[in-house]
């Protein structure tokens, strides 16, 4: 259809739709809520259990909601694979072991594919867990465990495609992945070690010490510091501020670059003024061994967000933590 003959009746029909879609899918997705037994927690035993891996497999659209489960289970401390059934009877139940738990999905629980894969997966002593629309089934019957995916039609129109079943599946494998994250009490540390690469490894991963500048890139001034060699502290490093020290080394104050320019528009002869006059006591700080996401909600908290946040040990300056350098290192 020409976009330009799409009628309001047309747009008003295409939003009709979606709504019953959506409505239609999480009607059914709450029903699985009523049905929720002793089944289930079996399920999550016998994958906390297993001692081999957990195997999805599935085929059509049911395979690709199983290749999205086995990446949800794997990323949440369950070894997971898929395999794909027709792929299975010509050699790939080789990765199958006795040790192993095979989620199987299919709406009818007939697929041929999957069927026959049922006998050999009987022989080799898999444990069985079915996600099936029809528990009486083929697929239902060699399970060990049932879960019920009924549904009462699809949200397709002509009652066909795959859409109100493949959702409840979704669903239903993703509170059974999270259940068994919880029960092995899966941490935040533990995901972050199987995502190193994203963005949120980076933010599980990534703490103050990593991202810290070290060294020269710190300015470092004295309480008697003239405010002139101050800025040129800050120049000299390429900061935004310089960290005020006193007699101990400890950290007694911080000087922005913002500080300089106001107090240059106050008074031109403010460049004279010593670093104690000018600094700001009791900045934000933060110590290295904190995660860098700390250290980024730190420096935009109220009453107002800045750019540079000293490092401390024992009250002494190890680094400038800076908030565009969090920025390129994706924590932001």
């Amino acid at each position: 259809m020409n976009p330009q003959t799409f009628s309001n009746q047309d747009r008003q029909k295409a939003i009709d739709r979606a709504e019953f879609t959506l409505r239609s899918e999480g009607e059914a997705i709450l029903k699985l809520c009523d049905r929720l037994d002793s089944s289930f927690a079996e399920a999550v035993e016998m994958i906390v259990g297993c001692k081999g891996r957990l195997v999805v497999t599935g085929m059509g659209k049911s395979g690709a909601i199983g290749r999205k489960l086995a990446g949800t289970f794997s990323s949440t401390g369950t070894a997971s694979l898929f395999l794909h059934p027709a792929e299975g009877i010509h050699g790939d139940l080789g990765m199958v072991t006795s040790e192993d738990v095979v989620l199987a999905l299919s709406n009818s629980g007939e697929t041929d594919e999957i069927v026959n894969i049922l006998p050999a997966i009987a022989r080799i002593g898999a444990n069985m867990i079915a996600m099936v629309g029809r528990p009486e089934s083929t697929l239902g019957t060699y399970a060990a465990v049932v879960l019920d995916t009924s549904v009462e039609c699809e949200a397709c129109p002509l009652g066909l495609a795959p859409t109100t079943s493949t959702a409840v599946q979704l669903a239903l494998g993703d509170a059974l992945a999270l259940a068994v994250m919880e029960a092995r009490h899966f941490t935040r540390e533990d995901y972050a070690l199987f995502h190193p690469g994203g963005a949120l490894g980076r933010r599980l991963l990534l703490h103050v010490g990593d991202v810290m500048r070290t060294g020269s890139a710190v300015a470092i001034a004295p309480l008697a510091a003239p405010l002139r060699d101050v800025l040129f502290a800050i120049t000299k490093a390429g900061a935004g501020a310089a960290l005020v020290v006193d007699d101990d080394g400890k950290l007694a104050g911080i000087i922005t670059d913002g500080d300089v320019r106001r107090k240059l528009l106050e008074d031109d002869g403010a460049l004279m003024k010593v670093a104690s006059e000018v600094m700001t006591v009791g900045p934000r700080s933060i110590s290295p061994d904190k995660l860098a996401t700390e250290g980024l909600h730190l420096m935009e908290a109220p009453p107002r967000q800045i750019g540079e946040m000293p490092v401390l040990v024992d009250g002494k300056p190890v680094g400038m933590l800076m908030l565009k350098d969090l920025v390129a290192a994706g924590i932001v």
